[in-house]
């Protein structure tokens, strides 16, 4: 990641590509093809929907949590939790 939030466009093609690669590894099981090039595919999807779920949080943090800052109070409070689980979360997968 670049810094910058992804579009709804970028993070709807980029699902659309995991999306092909998950089809791709179903196929490649269905045909019985080596464990290790299935493993790579896996590897490779799962970084893909890593890359997903940062520009996800990018967007988050810019614009969600930087307007609850702006307001303050009870809302800014429970965005940076929200912020803070999220990767929490992310940091365990």
């Amino acid at each position: 990641m670049t810094g910058e939030s992804m579009s709804k466009k970028d993070l709807l093609n980029r699902l659309r590509r995991v999306e092909g690669q998950v089809r791709g590894i179903s196929r490649m099981v269905e045909q019985d093809k080596y464990c290790f090039d299935v493993l790579i595919q896996v590897s490779a999807t799962s970084r893909a929907l890593q890359r997903v779920a940062l520009g996800l949080l990018d967007g988050h943090l810019s614009h969600c949590v930087l307007d609850a800052a702006r307001v303050g109070g009870a809302e800014q409070e429970a965005k940076l939790k929200e912020a803070s689980d999220a990767i929490a979360r992310l940091v365990r997968s």
